[in-house]
């Protein structure tokens, strides 16, 4: 068995689509959790009318999307995690390559395409865009392990618990650190994702730098936080 965890917050615009996409790949014994912050809207009616045995709908109270995300991990049965947002693609083929390459490694990271919110590709390539690649000092610096993009082995995630409970340090990050420092990482060259940008979540194309609006300040702090954590997850962890 593996698990796909999704978490959701008024996602009803786009929440069938994403899900159809992931459940067309899942093999039978799989599950598919769908981890709900208090939605307000039609999304858990969506997800309650796919009427797919493999879906298991929890209700969060975390009030907040990583925290929710850690839930609905913590709550996994699978040996295989993917990690999903509520808004995305799956392309074909995503489930089969992660479950290959996961079996000499602990962590795999795949391509995607970003789109508009009518997934139009005006991005072909999101490596290329955010120089993604493994490295622990240059993924603490400017992250590029995106959760949406990601899949890995259960006892990473058991390495990875608990997480920092700063906000500074998001799920995803967190899991591609501890996997470099732990043990093994690839990045698959191959897009499996429209990663869908829409609104006022839409991505910047020019630069690192740009990516986040917040002060320059706050971006240092950040990265000291990160740094911290890893400093300290490495005292006392490592490479056997």
């Amino acid at each position: 068995m593996n698990s796909v965890c999704v978490a959701t917050y008024n996602g009803e615009r786009f929440i069938e689509q994403q899900l159809q996409s992931i459940l067309a790949q899942l093999a039978p014994e799989d599950e598919l959790i769908v981890s709900d912050d208090g939605s307000t809207d039609k999304t858990l009616q969506i997800v309650d009318s796919i009427g797919d045995k493999r879906i298991r709908i929890r209700h969060s109270q975390a009030h907040y999307f990583k925290h929710n995300f850690i839930e609905a991990m913590q709550e996994a049965k699978g040996e295989i995690l993917f990690l999903s947002d509520q808004d995305d693609v799956w392309l074909p083929g995503k489930y089969a390559r992660c479950i290959e390459e996961l079996k000499d490694v602990d962590l795999v990271c795949t391509n995607s395409q970003m789109t508009d919110e009518d997934l139009q590709v005006v991005e072909p390539d999101f490596f290329s865009v955010y120089h993604s690649g493994p490295g622990v000092m240059k993924n603490a610096m400017n992250n590029t392990y995106y959760g949406s993009c990601m899949a890995f082995r259960r006892s990473l995630l058991d390495q990875a618990l608990p997480m920092p409970p700063t906000r500074e340090i998001g799920h995803d990050i967190w899991l591609g650190l501890v996997a470099e420092i732990t043990g093994k990482v690839r990045f698959i060259d191959t897009p499996y994702l429209l990663y869908r940008r829409h609104g006022d979540a839409k991505t910047s194309t020019s630069g690192l730098l740009h990516r986040s609006p917040r002060p320059l300040w706050l971006k240092i702090w950040s990265r000291i936080v990160v740094l911290y954590y890893v400093c300290k997850f490495k005292l006392t962890h490592g490479k056997q």
